[in-house]
This record gives structure tokens, C-alpha cells and sequence, in this order.
């Protein structure tokens, strides 16, 4: 009787662990930020798209096919050439991520590795048309602008692919060698011109300053001139006792003795004529 109940539990523990492992083969999770689109193997790719959680699916018939709907980044490097003809390197910086009602179209058409598929050809098309339509110059200076554009092209590009662009930046914008050679060396002639322009100014503020420097000795001249007519010798005295007392406060500074000879008295006996 016991062996027999032992039988029987035996028996009803293998058929619940049968039905527990294949109920446990018929569940798959979608994790958050991710979406599930549904393989079978008699009617294809199902239109239907399975948010997050716990769902069942029938074994050995269907494949659930996981894809990540948060925005993800990706580097897109582009050579092209500008509307005068110089080459230019363009690295786009894109978040992107796929419209999630679209995810069977895309798995269908693209499959799962659609950004791959999509991405660097799109980028390299619209660049290419846009870059063209600018200088190399006015790719620097209308930078933002440039910007603009592409963006709004390449938005419209993605979503006839079921594609979301979320951002879109230029990272990296460099030139040909031949164009960087040719802005350096008018940079320098810039350099080089100002110099010059300095150059000259500052001659002709020399030149200023002389002429003023001498209509200045032409009209203390012509002053003096006049003084003297009108004081005579008068002021060349003047002049005389002005010298001799600059000399004797400059004689007084001096930490040395200074004789003079008995009756001289420097410039006061020098004679007038």
C-alpha cells in the first residue's frame, strides 16, 4: 500500500514538473524600455507589437524578437566636398531610436540591425547635399545654420525608414591640408598687412609730432625774438642771474667743497657785450 502511494506521488510530481517546464517554455519577458515582436514559423512576422512584461507564446512555432526603443547613440563619419570643391571630414553625432508601431515593418524590411542598414547611408546622402551647397568658409561662419538643415533633412529622411532622430550635432568639422595651408597663410598676410598699416601710422604720428615740435621752436623763437626787441639787455640779464642761481643750488648739493678764486663770481662779472 505504501509503495503504491510513493508510486503515486512519484507519478504526479514528474507530469507537474513536465507541465511547469513547459509552461515555463511557453513565457518570455520584455524588459522595460524594449519591445517584442512575434515570429511564426507558419504565418511569418506577426503585425501586432508585444509591450513590457510576462507573455506566452507557443513553443517550437514562435520566436519573440526583442528590440531596444530608447534612444541610442551613434557616430557617423562623412568625407564629402563643399561647393567650392575643397574636401571636408563631418562627423555627426545622432540619437536615434525606431517608431515602436513600426517594429514589424522594420524587422520585415531591415531586420534587427536596421540602424546599421539605415543610418551611414541616409547620413552620407544628406550631407552630401547639403555640404555642397556651402563654401568652405561658409560651412565655418553659417555653422549653425548648416546644422539646421541637416537636421531637418535627415529627420525627414529617417522616418520613412520608421526611424526617430531625437538629436543630431556636428562633433567634428575639419578640411582638406591644402585648404588649412591655404587659411594659415592668409592669416599670416593678415598679420603681416596690420603690422604694416602700424607701421605707417606710427610714422605719420612721428611726422605729426615733429612738425608740431618745430612750429612749437618757431614760435618760441619768434617770442623770443620779440622780448628782446622790446627788453633790450634787460633780459639777457635776466637770463644770466637765473643760470648763475641754478649753478650755485646745484654746487650747494654737492657733498664736496668747491673753492672759488677771490673775486670771481662766475657768470655775475661776465662782461654784458
Amino acid at each position: 500500500m505504501a509503495a503504491q502511494l510513493f508510486n503515486r506521488i512519484g507519478q504526479i510530481g514528474l507530469g507537474v514538473a513536465l507541465v511547469g517546464g513547459v509552461v515555463n517554455s511557453a513565457l518570455y519577458n520584455v524588459d522595460g524600455g524594449h519591445r517584442a515582436v512575434i515570429f511564426d514559423r507558419f504565418t511569418g512576422i506577426k503585425p501586432g507589437v508585444v509591450g513590457e512584461g510576462t507573455h506566452f507564446f507557443i513553443p517550437w512555432v514562435q520566436r519573440p524578437i526583442m528590440f531596444d526603443i530608447r534612444s541610442q547613440p551613434r557616430n557617423v563619419p562623412v568625407m564629402t566636398g563643399s561647393k567650392d570643391l575643397q574636401n571636408v571630414n563631418i562627423t555627426l553625432r545622432i540619437l536615434f531610436r525606431p517608431v515602436p508601431d513600426q517594429l514589424p515593418r522594420i524587422y520585415t524590411i531591415l531586420g534587427s540591425d536596421y540602424d546599421e542598414r539605415v543610418l551611414p547611408s541616409i547620413t552620407t546622402e544628406v550631407l552630401k547635399a547639403v555640404v555642397a551647397q556651402f563654401d568652405a568658409g561658409e560651412l565655418i561662419t553659417q555653422r549653425e545654420m548648416v546644422s539646421q538643415k541637416v537636421s531637418e533633412d535627415l529627420i525627414e529622411r529617417a522616418s520613412q525608414f520608421g526611424v526617430i532622430l531625437d538629436d543630431i550635432s556636428i562633433t567634428h568639422l575639419t578640411f582638406g591640408k591644402e585648404f588649412t595651408q591655404a587659411v594659415e597663410m592668409k592669416q599670416v598676410a593678415q598679420q603681416e598687412a596690420e603690422k604694416a598699416r602700424f607701421l605707417v601710422e606710427k610714422a605719420e604720428q612721428q611726422k605729426k609730432a615733429t612738425v608740431i615740435s618745430a612750429e612749437g621752436d618757431a614760435q618760441a623763437a619768434e617770442l623770443l625774438a620779440k622780448s628782446l626787441a622790446q627788453a633790450g639787455d634787460g633780459l639777457v640779464e635776466l637770463r644770466r642771474i637765473e643760470a648763475a642761481e641754478d649753478i650755485a643750488y646745484q654746487l650747494s648739493r654737492s657733498r664736496g667743497i668747491t673753492y672759488l678764486p677771490p673775486g670771481q663770481n662766475l657768470l655775475l662779472n661776465l662782461p654784458a657785450q
